[in-house]
């Protein structure tokens, strides 16, 4: 497992539910949900994501250009900057499965026609630990323009909103998750961007080699000689490759590392024993493991069991509501 696929394991659609509007301009959707993460993006027409955070600036989005906007943060989506439309309450209540999921209306008549703005709005639960370390390193709102490896992905949405089929919610959650990634690779990968340093890392031979070997073997009895072993280069080199690239020593890394996925645990299995989670994360000693955790977390392991609020997010459930616009 790579980092990046290891952070984004939690990061999930489930459930999305889409529904098809025609509005008169002026119109304005509020999204009141606040979700750790919303991606929003058009097939076609355009409009103005508006985020009610004041240090965000309003994105104009056009036919597939994708808007990611980052939990608690609110938003509007708009005909236009201004608009004198009263803004309608978009959220968890607008679409359900009750309400008729992916046929649901969010209570506007049938419309729309060829020049129909539809605007795509999938919100995700991040659960854990794991996740919030993707979170972290996001702005607010980020943006990616159309003619990326997502245009496909939309493609792919624009043919399955048309049908109505068995397993079409597996399909379009799924679709959501594939361009969720695709949006994110592509905002890491941006000219004169400022990805983390693991994101960079992950391409070099050295570097990132030991952040696979990190990511999937957290559990061995790593040393920087058995690292720098197994990824082929003295100790010397990886220590300095490592370190130059990542920003930190291997074993910090590792250890931070097997402190998150330690955390996520001592949630996710309320019956394991701190020694059970200590041997989970490469720790034969549960005194050791305890002292560590508190040396990053800041709180020992039985106490932030007991103080965890768990999942980020909504208890797994997602939603997303995709909505014709057009002007009359």
């Amino acid at each position: 497992m790579d980092v990046f696929g290891d952070l984004f394991r939690g990061v999930r659609a489930h459930g999305s539910l889409f529904g098809s509007s025609a509005l008169t301009a002026p119109w304005a959707l509020h999204f009141v949900d606040g979700a750790p993460l919303t991606l929003c993006t058009v097939l076609g027409g355009s409009g103005w994501i508006v985020p009610d955070d004041s240090e965000a600036a309003p994105e104009w989005l056009g036919p597939y250009e994708t808007v990611v906007v980052r939990g608690p943060s609110t938003f509007t989506f708009v005909d236009e900057l201004g608009t004198r439309a009263e803004p309608v309450a978009c959220g968890r209540h607008c679409a359900t499965v009750e309400q008729g999921g992916t046929r649901h209306r969010l209570g506007w008549s049938d419309g729309g026609g060829s020049g129909a703005p539809t605007l795509i709005v999938g919100a995700y639960p991040v659960r854990g630990e794991i996740s919030r370390r993707l979170l972290d390193v996001l702005p607010v709102v980020l943006r990616v323009e159309a003619g990326g490896t997502g245009d496909a992905v939309l493609d792919h949405l624009a043919a399955e909103l048309a049908t109505d089929v068995p397993g079409q919610q597996v399909v379009l959650d799924r679709l959501l998750d594939w361009m969720m990634v695709c949006t994110l690779r592509e905002w890491f990968d941006r000219p004169g961007g400022h990805p983390p340093a693991w994101w960079a890392a992950q391409r070099d031979p050295v570097a990132g080699r030991a952040l696979q070997l990190f990511h999937a073997e957290p559990a061995e009895p790593w040393t920087v000689a058995t690292l720098a072993e197994r990824v082929g280069v003295s100790r010397s080199t990886l220590a300095k490759r490592f370190t130059t690239l990542v920003g930190e020593p291997p074993l910090t890394y590792l250890t931070r590392w097997r402190m998150t996925l330690a955390a996520d645990l001592l949630v996710e299995q309320p019956s394991s024993t701190v020694a059970d989670v200590a041997a989970a994360v490469g720790y034969s000693d549960p005194f050791g493991f305890s002292a560590a955790f508190k040396r990053v977390r800041r709180v020992n392991p039985s106490e932030f069991r007991r103080t965890a609020s768990g999942p980020l997010g909504d208890g797994g459930r997602g939603s997303l509501a995709a909505a014709d616009r057009r002007r009359v």
